[in-house]
Order: C-alpha cells, then structure tokens, then sequence
C-alpha cells in the first residue's frame, strides 16, 4: 500500500486521490463491498468531531487578519523600534513572524505576506537577498509551533491528546526557536554589516515617537490573548475559542475600516477552498490509515522496534530522521495522517511523554516546509519575490536555518523540560 502511493504521488497524482486510491482500492480487493461500507463508516466518523470546527474558523480569522492591514502596521513598527540596530529588521521580521503565527496559525500567512511587505523594503535598504528570504520562510514556518496552530489541532485529533497541552507545549520552543534566529541574525550582522545594514540615522525616532509606535500591537496582542487564553485557561474549548478568534478578526478589520463586501467575499472563498482541500485530505487518509493499521503495519512495526532491542532514544531519532526525509517529498498533513497512529503507539510503549513527541514531530515538520526539492515556504517566497531571485537562491538561504532548526529540535529532545515546563505548571504533571 505505501509504495503504491509512492509511485502515485511520483507520477504526478494529487495526494488526495492518491490516498483515496490505494485505500478504497485495497478495501474493496480485501472485503469486497463490505470493505467500502467500512470505510464509509470510519470518514462518517472521522468528520463527526467537534474539534474539527475549530479548523476553518483560525483558518478565516487569520486570512481576515493578514487583509485588514494589520500586518502593513506590524512591519511598520517593527521598522520604527528595531532599525537601528544592526540586523534589526531582520530580528524584528521574525519578531512578526512569530505575531502573525499566532494569529494566523498557519506557515504561509506570514512568508507570503511579509515576502510581500518586508522582503521588498529590506532588499532597497542593502539586506543581503538570501538572509532576508531565509529568515521570512523560517520565520514563516513558526505558525505550525506558536498557537493556534492548525497542523496541532490535527495532530491532537489523530493523536487523542488535548489540545490545550499542545498548545501550550508549543509555545516554549516556539519561542526559543525565534530567539535561536535572532541570535544568528545579530551575530551575521555584526560579522557583516555591509549585508544588514541599520536604518540611517536620520530616519531612527525619539524614544517617545517609538512608544507611539507599539499601538500597533493592542488590537493584535489583544485577540491573541484572549483566544490563546480562553483556551489554555480552560474557559472554552478550542473550538468555541476560534469562534471568539474569527469574530474578533472582524471586528480588527471594522477598526482598520478594511472591512466590506468584497473582503469578506473572498476571505470567506479562501477559507472554504483550503478547509475543502484539508477535509478531503482527512477523509482520504483516513481510509488509507484504516485498511492499513488494520493489516497490521502498526503492530509490525512495533514489533521490529521491539526487537532491534535499540535504545529508546534512538527510536525516537530514527524516527524524526523519518520525518526529515518524508518532509522533502509529502505534505504535512499526508505524514502526520500515514505516521502519528504508527508512530505515537510506539512512543508510549517507550514511555515517553506524548505531548513531548508532539512537539518533536511539529518542529521536524516546520524543517519540512524549509527542505528541498518540495519545501512548501520555499515556493510560497518563490511566488512573491521578485525575479532576481532565483529558486536556487533560495535553496541556499535556507540553509542556514535548517541548520538553527535541527540544534533546536536538539535541545527539545535533551532537555524535554522546555517543551513540558509550561503545560506541567497549566494543566499539572
């Protein structure tokens, strides 16, 4: 079964129905009809979940956000506070980034917004062309770790983990991570400053004229706390927060007076196209992984991990260096569905904590849209910059960056404590 979706996915088909093939395909060779009334019954089930609901109201809250005009005044400020130190706008577009991931939830929002707004602006002020791409699609990958994140909210689905915990075993990493990327900024800008310039002296503010500067933060900052916090906090679920999310973005977007007809038109378009290709996704896998956890690969593999007699940590390696390699080749939501009812069986006959491999396995997916031949990030920047950059370009900037990732998944897994620490004191050990 999975090497006949391999060779489908390699002759070009849709993952969707490549999925869908294989699994109906093998359900009706194995059982006849019963197979596909089987299979019926497990999509019918798989959709009846009111976790679900939370997908497509992030997914329009940060779609309105990212058109309201919010973003413009994000990178605006950010130019306004951090551009006279050296490196600064480059230390302040993760700074973005990871603002925009928390609003948004998902990796494209930022790269091709930012590719749009901060990418045009650094490179006329003598930004070296692959740091600044490099650091908009790394950065732009945090929107899978900081919450809300959506390929979370999937994983905690499959998974049966709490959505919550996930949360808010995000955030640490998330946050180290974007620390990890400003460090390299500074330090490449200080080795190089004819390559990161700061801002003239003429155009740097009053420390006053700064302070005004971060108003553009409060309606922002605002309904990323109060989303993150209802959910981490237990006032609502996850699904009644994004409710509060989505209906807080239109009311950021009555504010910036960006709201009208046809925004709302076609916010409300491109969240139904990316939630009918995410369900589709869903149903397909679905079917896949039931005929093919049902023929006993998981227990299979379970077994040979078992007598291979390796250390368990170096299961958990072997199996992030799975994840590594599939990123280069499938999509995010076709790995966590083919290997999160495989793999998180394993993890706790291993006895280690689950919400910790969640967080592994969410950071080696953001190594995964960085990766060529078939990053994702690689060909949302390559879609907004300009022609002087070439996709060679940028399969170098990211480099460096995949390199600040692995050390970061590095610390994650020798001290599993910057990823427990915060849902152990929320939710207790």
């Amino acid at each position: 079964m999975f090497f006949s979706m391999l060779i489908l996915l390699a002759m070009g088909a849709p993952l969707t129905w490549a999925l869908l093939t294989v699994g109906t395909g093998s359900a009706y060779f194995l059982w006849g009809p019963a197979g596909l009334e089987l299979l019926a019954t497990s999509a019918f089930s798989a959709m009846d979940n009111f976790l679900l609901v939370a997908l497509p109201m992030f997914i329009f809250m940060g779609l309105m956000l990212q058109r309201s005009g919010i973003t413009d005044d994000l990178f605006d400020m950010i130019n306004k506070l951090m551009g006279g130190i050296p490196g600064g706008l480059g230390m302040g577009t993760v700074v973005i980034c990871a603002i925009i991931a928390a609003m948004a939830g998902v990796s494209g929002a930022a790269t091709v917004s930012l590719g749009i707004i901060a990418l045009p602006s650094m490179l006329s002020r003598g930004y070296d062309k692959k740091l600044v791409t490099g650091t908009i699609m790394a950065g732009g990958a945090l929107g899978f770790l900081i919450p809300p994140s959506v390929l979370m909210i999937v994983y905690a689905f499959l998974a049966r983990e709490s959505v919550g915990k996930l949360f808010a075993a995000g955030m640490m990493p998330g946050l180290m991570l974007a620390g990890i990327y400003m460090l390299y900024i500074f330090l490449f800008s200080l080795k190089n400053p004819d390559k990161a310039p700061s801002i003239a002296l003429s155009e740097r503010l009053s420390a006053v004229d700064k302070l005004k500067a971060l108003k553009a933060l409060v309606l922002p900052g605002a309904l990323i706390t109060t989303v993150l916090g209802f959910i981490i906090g237990g006032v609502t679920s996850p699904s009644e927060a994004s409710a509060v999310g989505a209906a807080g973005s239109l009311v950021c977007a009555a504010l910036y007076r960006t709201l009208n007809v046809k925004m709302l038109k076609e916010v409300l378009m491109s969240t139904t196209q990316l939630m009918g290709m995410l369900l589709w996704i869903t149903i397909a896998a679905v079917f896949f992984s039931k005929i093919y956890i049902g023929l006993g690969a998981g227990m299979l593999i379970t077994e040979l991990v078992e007598d291979s007699n390796l250390s368990p940590y170096l299961v958990i390696i072997a199996m992030l260096a799975t994840y590594f390699i599939l990123g280069m080749f499938l999509d995010d939501f076709a790995i966590v569905f083919i290997t999160v009812p495989l793999f998180v069986p394993i993890v706790q006959e291993l006895g280690f904590d689950t919400v910790w491999f969640a967080v592994l396995f969410i950071i080696s997916m953001q190594t995964a849209y960085l990766t060529p031949p078939f990053g994702y990030n690689l060909f949302y920047m390559r879609s907004v910059a300009p022609p002087s950059i070439t996709i060679y370009d940028l399969y170098k900037a990211v480099i460096p960056f995949i390199i600040l990732q692995i050390i970061g998944l590095a610390l994650v897994v020798i001290f599993p404590e910057i990823a427990l620490w915060l849902p152990n004191l929320i939710f207790g050990s």
